[in-house]
C-alpha cells in the first residue's frame, strides 16, 4: 500500500487517534483507554474516551511548549523529527510520574493525568522546569 493510501485509509478509519501513539507503540508507556487496530500492515493506536483524549492533546502541546528550547526548536508548530518527540513524549510522561510517586514506568497515562490534575489543579501548572531536566536522564534512546 503506498503513502497516500495509507493516508487516506488512516483518517477514514481513525478519528480519534492517540498522541502518545509512537510512545505507546514504542513501549515507553501504555494506557487504559488506548485501542489498538492494524491497517495495511502497521498498528495504530487510538483513544476510547473523548475526555481523556482532550486533555492528552493538551498535555502533548503542553511539552511540545516546554520542551521546545531543550529541543533547540523555535517554532514548535511544525512536527519533530522521530527521535525528539520520543525524547520530548517518553522522557516528559515519565518525568511526571517520577514526580508524583518516584517511579519511572507510566502504567496507565490517562490514570497518570487524572493524578496529575489532583495534585497540581491543571495541567498548565505542572512543574515542567524539572520535569525538562529528569527527562535527560529518565529517557534514554535505544
Amino acid at each position: 500500500m503506498d503513502e497516500t493510501a495509507y493516508r487516506q485509509a488512516l483518517s477514514a478509519t481513525v478519528a480519534d487517534a492517540c498522541p502518545f501513539e509512537k510512545t505507546i507503540l514504542a513501549n515507553c508507556a501504555s494506557c487504559s483507554r488506548a485501542g489498538k487496530r492494524n491497517i495495511a500492515e502497521r498498528e495504530i493506536v487510538y483513544c476510547n474516551n473523548a475526555e481523556a483524549l482532550v486533555r492528552c492533546i493538551e498535555l502533548r502541546d503542553l511539552l511540545r511548549r516546554n520542551f521546545s528550547f531543550t529541543l533547540g526548536k523555535l517554532h514548535i508548530d511544525k512536527p519533530l523529527p522521530h527521535a525528539q518527540e520520543m525524547r520530548m513524549q517518553c522522557g516528559g510522561l515519565r518525568a511526571l510520574q517520577f514526580s508524583l510517586d518516584a517511579s519511572e514506568q507510566v502504567d496507565d497515562v490517562a490514570g497518570l493525568l487524572e493524578l496529575s490534575l489532583q495534585k497540581f489543579g491543571s495541567l498548565a501548572e505542572l512543574p515542567y522546569s524539572q520535569m525538562v531536566r529528569l527527562a535527560k536522564t529518565l529517557y534514554k534512546p535505544r
